[in-house]
């Protein structure tokens, strides 16, 4: 049984209080980590659905806290077209979902949970909530970038793509205590087309990413690449029929935990639902 409450909430300079937003109650049947939904297994499948992957609507991004009790995507209404950020909370055991705001960017939650990326702009955890939203400053805020999603480490490394450049995805490091300027990742990475929505893992040791290139399924498909010992960037691995089709993979996510790797699957009739699956297969492709 879902309960659904529509409630008003009073508007603030955040990107998580809007004049109205819709919050949905979910009955305790749904309760525990991932949505209370039953973990998959080497197949990949639809994560949640009819609740937060729906038939009509496009699914985009998912993104999670630490404790597995906030998570964040993306939806694009299929009635008018338009992008929102959308979120499910899990508090005294029962998830309640909302949806927040027109999207900024492709949300990606910080290791630590406390900063949440939208591109070129981010918020912060403050004790009262979500800050305002905020730049991230000169290095990035550069009109002729387009970035759609910036993935961040624990050791602060930034990647980021750009759409109006190529389809370029860059790195930004901390080195001794210095934010790094943006710098174009190797060859090997930057082959092909569309390649965009990446994702560094927190320990720096990979990167995934979506993209088409020659030899993959027929659509963009879902690559990554490992950190060698003396810190350069192995070569572009395709993650394979696992979770490769000939339909379109993107945004991958890895789960806060480990245990399970997230996508978007877009078909030729343009819907799109998050996916999920057992994440063992991505350490079968490490060198």
């Amino acid at each position: 049984m879902i309960k659904t409450i529509y409630c008003l909430l009073i508007a603030t300079n955040s990107i998580f209080a809007t004049s109205s937003i819709m919050a949905k109650e979910v009955d305790t049947e749904l309760h525990g980590p991932y949505l209370g939904q039953t973990p998959p297994g080497k197949t990949a499948k639809v994560f949640a659905p009819g609740l937060l992957s729906t038939p009509k609507d496009r699914e985009y991004t998912i993104s999670f806290t630490p404790d597995l009790k906030e998570l964040y995507y993306t939806r694009m209404d299929a009635d008018t077209n338009k992008w929102w950020t959308m979120t499910y909370k899990q508090n005294n055991n029962r998830w309640y979902g909302a949806t927040l705001a027109p999207r900024v960017g492709r949300p990606t939650l910080s290791p630590d949970g406390n900063t949440l990326h939208l591109g070129n702009k981010y918020i912060a955890r403050t004790d009262s909530g979500w800050s305002p939203i905020k730049n991230l400053g000169p290095m990035f805020d550069n009109k002729d970038w387009g970035i759609m999603r910036l993935s961040s480490s624990s050791s602060g490394t930034y990647i980021l793509d750009d759409y109006k450049n190529g389809d370029l995805l860059r790195i930004s490091e901390v080195k001794n205590g210095v934010r790094q300027s943006p710098k174009p990742l190797p060859a090997q990475i930057n082959t092909g087309k569309w390649n965009a929505h990446p994702f560094i893992a927190p320990d720096d040791s990979y990167i995934i990413w979506d993209g088409e290139r020659n030899g993959g399924y027929g659509d963009t498909d879902l690559y990554i690449s490992f950190r060698k010992p003396d810190g350069n960037w192995g070569k572009a691995l395709n993650l394979g029929p696992t979770v490769n089709t000939d339909a379109g993979e993107a945004g991958g996510y890895m789960s806060p935990d480990g245990q399970y790797f997230f996508f978007n699957r877009t078909t030729s009739t343009g819907n799109g639902d998050i996916y999920w699956i057992d994440s063992e297969f991505i350490e079968s492709l490490r060198p």
